[in-house]
């Protein structure tokens, strides 16, 4: 019996999460099962699977969001604990858990906590220039910014290194890891620095296209990989964080200058400035787990 290639031969992704690596045969068997109904039956099980594992990606910033919305319509007014402190106490929880259940590598723990450091000390100079503001008291907080919000930084993180490894990325024409991070850097500072210079997101927008406008990334959600632009990629990425975030400004959690007297959607400038907060959060996940070419004799077919 002929064995399959190598980039076929990891097999199910669940095999990445202990607690249910033994249902790895069930899921073979479901499969196979679908395969054999026909190629809209297999179609629609791969379309399943991609949708459970996008969700098992995002599985710390929707619990991020779900308790952003559940302590801005139920919490106590008078508990002993304000609001924001027991965000920071449970988005500690949650990541103890992911590690305690193995659902999250060590390593990629050091780059989500890096991540959430980075995002802290931008918030602390962006709340200082009124950028927007966190309204509750807090104890927990670093000047005008309550510790919970770092972990709003790292839910980008640990989505992007759970889905590089549950859809075993590989790409080709990938752009060499010291560009990438040079990006990264200007793209960090230009925070900065926009607000007494020329914001300069437009070349950088530029640099991101010169530098990612070739790469396709490819993955797999079952039995063949599929491909797309990379591009196209952190597009679809940003939009859902800009759906999260005016999720987040409904609840309260932080608000802009424009949301003050009461909820609006949140400007569609802000949808560039995650673009650029994604593609620092990429390249540090991209140092963890290094960016796979895809081997030649493989075949991927378009998403």
């Amino acid at each position: 019996m002929a064995l399959p290639p190598p980039w076929q031969a990891r097999g199910s992704a669940a095999r990445l999460w202990p607690p249910i690596a033994r249902f790895t045969a069930a899921e073979r068997r479901l499969g196979d099962a679908a395969a054999a109904r026909g190629p809209l039956a297999a179609g629609l099980y791969e379309f399943l699977r991609f949708g459970i594992k996008q969700g098992w990606a995002c599985l710390f910033g929707a619990l991020m969001l779900l308790l952003m919305l559940g302590t801005h319509l139920w919490y106590p007014a008078d508990a002993p604990v304000a609001r924001y402190d027991a965000l920071v106490l449970a988005s500690l929880a949650i990541q103890a858990a992911l590690l305690l259940l193995r659902m999250e590598t060590v390593e990629e723990a050091k780059v989500i906590l890096l991540f959430h450091l980075v995002g802290t000390a931008m918030e602390v100079f962006k709340t200082a220039m009124g950028s927007w503001i966190y309204p509750e008291p807090s104890l927990l907080r670093i000047g005008g910014v309550p510790l919970f919000t770092g972990f709003m930084y790292a839910a980008v993180g640990s989505y992007l290194a759970r889905i590089w490894r549950l859809l075993d990325f590989r790409f080709t024409r990938h752009p060499p890891f010291r560009a990438t991070l040079v990006l990264a850097v200007l793209i960090y500072l230009n925070f900065f620095t926009h607000h007494a210079v020329a914001d300069m997101r437009w070349a950088l927008f530029l640099g991101a296209a010169v530098l990612f406008g070739r790469t396709t990334v490819h993955f797999r959600m079952w039995r063949a990989y599929r491909r797309m632009p990379l591009l196209l990629g952190f597009l679809l990425v940003t939009l859902f964080i800009w759906f999260a975030e005016n999720l987040g400004t409904f609840t309260r959690a932080w608000i802009y200058p424009s949301q003050a007297a009461g909820w609006s959607p949140v400007s569609l400038a802000k949808f560039g400035s995650w673009f650029l907060l994604m593609l620092i959060s990429y390249v540090m996940v991209s140092a963890v787990h290094g960016p796979r070419p895809m081997p030649r004799e493989a075949r991927a077919e378009p998403a």
